[in-house]
């Protein structure tokens, strides 16, 4: 392979991984470009954990075997079976050595000086009908990170000394990718996480409820909102406190995520101020006013707090159309108000309180809308 052709193939690798928008996106970017670069009709991406002591696989990509899922929940190999990893990590590396590459047959002699048979790799090669494979160790931030490999078929050419030296410039470009979508990962974490509770905030929700009210306008699933107003947090700020008021955030925000942990795939989440909310999309309106009654009960347990104010709007309940998420917002949000008003010890819930809806539909006014809704969002 010309240098040429090599430099269009690394160029490829790191504009495909820079082009993922999540860390499977970029682990099948890298596992495709370096298979594409090497030659190979298959490519897979591991990384150690070091303390299972196990190498997880994290991707499979090109012509896999029939027993190999594209992102497997559970293949994974204990480090010991692997003695090429094994002197890896504890001698070569831990003494101070590169990273470099070797390489593997199906026939069990070792293509690469220096390197022993590995009989795990040969009787995988043979099981998947795969003649050969190249694997190059990736390092990021200082640290052995997992490998790359790459495989061809049996019949093809078998990867050369050249190749392995290839592949682990190949690692190296896998591992600045990496390093890049663990940052974007951390920043797009850090947008979307409210840093005292750890709970989701509103961007995150407001994200989530609109894919969910699509949904909901697709395909009919039920989507319900419940927002909670925690009661008496400047009293306790006041009186002892913004840290212990810090606390009790804190501690209804772990009340908020075991009850939203019984509604499959709900997000918890932290408005802002004393303001937090569910969404669910899937249970039944029943199932979401019981995680809401129990929420409050929990709630009204806390030390320093005095219970909270729970509104709760879901589609499976009479309550008219919903177009967008801002009515949804704007039901559950009423159906909030009625309860603070009222001084409910248990959830109002839009469309079996007569009053939430007209309230809900009503003009606007200081006293009711306090809080503000996106004019993104038409309402019908």
């Amino acid at each position: 392979m010309g240098e040429d052709v090599r430099l269009r193939a690394v160029v490829a690798l790191a504009q495909g991984m820079a082009a993922a928008r999540t860390p499977r996106e970029c682990w099948r970017a890298a596992a495709l470009g370096a298979c594409g670069a090497l030659g190979g009709t298959f490519g897979a991406l591991s990384v150690w954990q070091r303390d299972l002591g196990r190498l997880k696989v994290l991707v499979n990509a090109g012509l896999r075997a029939p027993d190999e899922e594209e992102f497997p929940e559970s293949e994974a190999y204990p480090v010991h079976q692997f003695s090429e990893i094994t002197e890896f990590l504890h001698e070569r590396w831990a003494g101070g050595g590169e990273p470099d590459a070797w390489v593997e047959t199906a026939d069990g002699g070792p293509e690469t000086p220096g390197r022993g048979y590995c009989h795990q790799r040969v009787a995988a090669l043979r099981r998947r009908g795969r003649g050969c494979c190249v694997v190059a160790p990736i390092v990021l931030h200082g640290r052995a990170w997992g490998e790359l490999y790459v495989a061809r078929p049996a019949g093809a050419p078998v990867f050369d000394r050249d190749d392995a030296d290839f592949a682990t410039v190949l690692a190296s470009v896998v591992a600045a990718g990496l390093a890049q979508t663990e940052r974007l990962e951390e920043v797009r974490k850090l947008a979307f996480t409210d840093p005292l509770t750890g709970l989701a905030n509103r961007r995150a929700v407001d994200a989530r409820l609109d894919e969910a009210v699509e949904r909901f306008l697709a395909d009919g699933s039920v989507v319900s909102l419940v927002v909670c107003d925690l009661n008496g947090l400047k009293h306790v700020n006041d009186t002892h406190g913004h840290a212990v008021g810090d606390r009790l955030l804190e501690r209804f925000g772990s009340v908020l995520s075991c009850a939203g942990a019984r509604l499959p795939g709900a997000l918890a989440a932290r408005l802002g101020g004393d303001e937090f909310c569910l969404v669910s999309v899937g249970p039944e309106a029943d199932e979401v006013v019981a995680v809401a009654d129990e929420l409050c009960v929990r709630a009204g347990e806390l030390e320093f707090g005095e219970g909270v104010a729970c509104g709760v709007a879901s589609t499976g309940d009479p309550i008219g159309p919903v177009r967008s998420a801002r009515r949804l917002f704007r039901l559950a949000d009423a159906a909030q108000y009625r309860a603070k008003a009222a001084r409910s010890p248990k959830p109002v819930v839009a469309g079996r309180d007569g009053a939430v809806v007209r309230l809900a539909d009503a003009p606007p006014t200081a006293a009711r809308d306090r809080r503000r809704f996106r004019d993104a969002h038409p309402e019908e």
